[in-house]
């Protein structure tokens, strides 16, 4: 707005200028800012200013006619699993939700179908399960911190996953069979490790 008055002003003053040039008797315009605004002519500021008031009028409008058009949609959440179907003490518990099963060749394949071996569901417990390992390492086998946890799992230190394997090191699925040993013993179930991740950062 201040822009436009600046502009409504400049267009005046030239207009009056060229006006009171042109308007006096025996003078003749001897500058070229002089003929410049002599050769405004008093029709063309008023177009001008009109069009500026006009602009002016508009933009006066649309800051004060402003309202919400809409408002933005929130996903919907998936849908809550009903109920574990084999073992796990959570049998449903709070976060585990129905995930597709992954694109096979995946280390999260791998840990999807390894989860019945443990006596989880995997449509009840993998998302828990996707939830912990996505934070931690990204599914990374090769993941490391600065602390020294490594793999999938986050084992800290890294070659605690030595009990699961020798390959432990290279291989996403000696890393996961280590990681839901630790989370069975130390949780019971991957929902309620998650759970626990939610409220301290860490598992």
């Amino acid at each position: 707005m201040p822009v436009t008055a600046t502009a409504v002003t400049a267009v005046t003053g030239i207009a009056i200028a060229g006006y009171l040039v042109m308007m006096r008797p025996g003078k003749v315009p001897n500058s070229g800012a002089a003929i410049a605004a002599a050769a405004v002519s008093s029709s063309q500021a008023v177009a001008v200013l009109e069009q500026q008031r006009q602009q002016m009028i508009v933009l006066s409008a649309a800051s004060h006619s402003m309202h919400l058009i809409g408002a933005p949609k929130v996903a919907a959440q998936p849908l809550q699993a009903s109920g574990g179907t084999s073992g796990g003490t959570g049998g449903g518990s709070a976060g585990s939700v129905v995930l597709p099963a992954p694109d096979p060749g995946t280390a999260q394949s791998i840990a999807y179908n390894m989860l019945s071996s443990f006596g989880w569901s995997p449509s009840t417990y993998f998302s828990c399960l996707n939830n912990i390992y996505t934070r931690e390492s990204g599914w990374r086998y090769n993941a490391e911190n600065a602390s020294g946890a490594y793999g999938i799992p986050q084992a800290l230190p890294g070659d605690k996953m030595a009990s699961a394997g020798s390959d432990w090191m290279t291989n996403p699925a000696t890393q996961i069979r280590w990681g839901l040993g630790y989370i069975q013993s130390r949780y019971g179930d991957p929902c309620s490790a998650w759970s626990f991740w939610e409220a301290h950062g860490y598992y």
